[in-house]
């Protein structure tokens, strides 16, 4: 550009001089060029806050539910610092489990590295059940260890095409799955895609596969007990107008009955068992489940956003 604005200057003096006469400056002529436009950083959000409230029909973790087939609601808030590189967060959600915990509580903390289409997320979580108690039958079996708190790394990758396809990696580790001792590994793949026709509708679906050890007898059962690894999927249809999300998803895993309550204890499996019946649970059949969230985020009410 440089060399192009010596050249004209050059050309212009030379014909200004050939011409002597009746030409005009190029001071008093339009500019068809203006300045080059300095390019304007983007600005960045420092701190914000996303905030989701959700009701479901059932709170299903990887196949398995989590409040008896009962309807759950749940709620939570991430503080996103640096354009959500990265964040902190707690959420929670009613259960109705074995070892009766009011909720369970989830502490997330993590960095999301973007680099293009390509997204990060490499992070913690803290699942905490307050205020339970391990289950002891009236024959005094234990079916449960004395709290079932665990933490879990957890990492992540996604690739967003076009805003059309959005593709996905996911990798879990325990290593005291549920307070039994055992390890836990879940993998899985995710997809996305939004539908053409319809602003805000798309399908997506998830496979998985868990990967769970053995009990260890010095914190959770008399007797090591070899957890069955299994493979879970969903796949559903989901719509959003603004802050609302409506989702309708089918679950499923390959566990048998007796293999689901191995990982649940299922309290009704317990009574079945104790009555002479098989010990079974149907908290991993097949379900179908309907859900309606909320989202937000502080910034877009104003809030932090850059100026």
């Amino acid at each position: 550009m440089a060399f192009d604005f010596f050249r004209s200057s050059v050309t212009g003096a030379a014909f200004s001089l050939a011409m002597l006469s009746g030409a005009a400056h190029a001071s008093d002529l339009p500019s068809k060029k203006g300045a080059p436009v300095a390019p304007v950083p983007p600005a960045i959000t420092w701190f914000d806050i996303a905030v989701t409230i959700k009701a479901t029909t059932d709170y299903n973790f990887r196949g398995i539910s989590q409040s008896d087939r009962k309807p759950a609601i749940q709620g939570g808030a991430e503080l996103q610092i640096y354009d959500n590189l990265f964040y902190v967060g707690v959420w929670a959600s009613s259960v109705d489990l074995v070892t009766n915990p009011p909720a369970e509580v989830d502490f997330t903390a993590g960095i999301r590295p973007k680099f293009g289409p390509v997204t990060f997320d490499l992070g913690v979580i803290q699942y905490y059940y307050p205020d339970e108690s391990r289950y002891i039958d009236n024959l005094g079996t234990i079916w449960t260890p004395k709290n079932t708190d665990f933490m879990e790394v957890a990492g992540k990758v996604s690739y967003n095409w076009e805003d059309k396809v959005t593709i996905g990696a996911n990798v879990f580790y325990s290593w005291n799955w549920l307070g039994t001792g055992a390890s836990g590994t879940y993998a899985s793949g995710t997809a996305k895609y939004n539908l053409p026709f319809l602003e805000g509708l798309s399908v997506s679906g998830e496979f998985g596969r868990y990967w769970l050890g053995t009990t260890n007898t010095n914190i959770a059962f008399p007797v090591a007990i070899r957890l069955p690894d299994y493979n879970y999927w969903n796949v559903g249809l989901s719509y959003t107008w603004k802050n609302l999300t409506a989702d309708i998803r089918y679950h499923d895993t390959n566990l048998s009955k007796s293999k689901c309550f191995t990982l649940t204890s299922d309290p009704s499996g317990i009574t079945r068992g104790n009555a002479g019946g098989a010990y079974g649970s149907k908290w991993c059949n097949p379900t179908v489940v309907g859900s309606l969230s909320f989202d937000i985020t502080a910034s877009s009410l104003g809030v932090f956003a850059p100026k």
